[in-house]
């Protein structure tokens, strides 16, 4: 017999609704009738990220600051799915157009993941994109800064085995892209 492990949600507060930080409170009761409270959820919206190709095979990666950690990191390219987005291709499309300047001909899915399903609500949509083309400058969002390399495929892997992507959703994504490639054997 399986048993039904979700949890009933008694109550919910929001604690803080900011642009960027969306806080809750609730309570909940366990299958086994145990109450939980006070448990904390953060609202974020969804996002999207790539592992980005140029036309010439080369890919696109960034460096910037993350004040949380102090440091700075090197990351694939990507953002917040905003509420005008049609799709999470869409969102990616203009993620890459802004942060980049770079268009792209098609784009492949690779799934999702979650940055922390225990406390976090949104979930990280993955891409392969194909056939990039610098169309125009850079349009960074306020407080943005970041600086776009292009790298070879094997300074791709390079990186990566090196340790240098510390964004584990990049991470992932990364490996996703090289799986659907053909590129990384599992099993």
């Amino acid at each position: 017999m399986i048993r039904d492990l979700r949890w009933e949600k008694l109550d919910s507060k929001y604690l803080l609704k900011d642009t960027w930080a969306t806080i809750r409170v609730d309570t909940c009761k366990k299958p086994d009738g145990v109450i939980i409270t006070p448990y904390y959820v953060y609202e974020f919206p969804n996002w999207v990220t790539a592992v980005a190709f140029t036309k010439d095979g080369r890919v696109i990666l960034e460096k910037q600051y993350r004040h949380a950690l102090g440091e700075v990191m090197y990351e694939i390219p990507g953002g917040c799915v905003d509420a005008s987005d049609k799709s999470f291709e869409e969102a990616i499309a203009r993620e890459l157009l802004e942060e980049t300047g770079y268009q792209f001909e098609r784009f492949e899915y690779l799934g999702k993941t979650s940055a922390n399903p225990s406390t976090n609500t949104n979930l990280m949509h993955m891409f392969i994109a194909y056939g990039g083309e610098e169309v125009k400058g850079q349009e960074l969002d306020h407080g943005e800064d970041l600086e776009v390399l292009i790298v070879s495929y094997d300074e791709l892997l390079d990186l990566l085995e090196k340790g240098a992507f510390m964004q584990a959703m990049h991470t992932t994504c990364i490996y996703a892209a090289l799986k659907k490639l053909g590129k990384l054997k599992i099993g």
